[in-house]
């Protein structure tokens, strides 16, 4: 069985939904979700591409479907969910600690955490402070990522895989990749699903 990249950032709230019903498409499939991750607002500036609240502001059917689509995969999969009252967040530095935290080895711990915290019990995530004080409750060594997080091999790194995602396709997260095929949004996990059994 194949495996699927998953690239994400805690700004998303599809990149969380995914992430909360990714592990039982693991169970199904035997497939391995590797997680990459790829700043949204870099990606955004590198494909010319806006936030839906944005790109629709203009349209309110298109804006209200969408909810309606998001309370839908909620409601489905049964799945704790809080908007985030400070929405949209900067999450620069979450990725850059997440990005740290992946190449130290402990980045799974670390994405539970903080999506965790931005879409279940959700804080001001851009704010250093409280973003270090509740990934530190988390059990994360957040103090410790966050001065890695300023590190020059950081910050390149985050560039460098936010480049090469915009190089491959992606334009937006979530973004999946099963092989070379190119899945964007939580409601293309049924395809991707199909790409695994294929």
């Amino acid at each position: 069985m194949g495996g699927v990249e998953f690239l994400f950032d805690f700004a998303s709230p599809n990149a969380y939904l995914a992430h909360k019903v990714i592990p039982a498409i693991q169970a199904r499939t035997g497939a391995t979700f590797e997680y990459t991750p790829v700043l949204l607002g870099g990606l955004f500036k590198l494909t010319g591409n806006q936030a839906p609240m944005f790109a629709f502001s203009g349209i309110p059917n298109k804006m209200a479907y969408e909810r309606l689509e998001m309370q839908r995969f909620i409601e489905r999969h049964n799945l704790p969910f809080a908007m985030n009252p400070h929405f949209p967040v900067n999450t620069l530095l979450l990725m850059r600690m997440a990005t740290a935290a992946a190449m130290d080895g402990g980045l799974k711990q670390f994405v539970d955490a903080g999506f965790h915290q931005m879409w279940e019990a959700p804080q001001k995530m851009d704010d250093p402070e409280i973003a270090v004080a509740s990934l530190q409750d988390a059990g994360i060594d957040a103090r410790a990522l966050h001065k890695r997080s300023q590190d020059a091999d950081v910050k390149a790194k985050l560039l460098a895989l936010t480049e090469d995602a915009a190089a491959r396709g992606a334009f937006g997260i979530p973004t999946f990749f099963v092989g070379d095929e190119i899945f964007f949004g939580k409601d293309r996990l049924r395809e991707v699903e199909d790409a695994l059994a294929g």
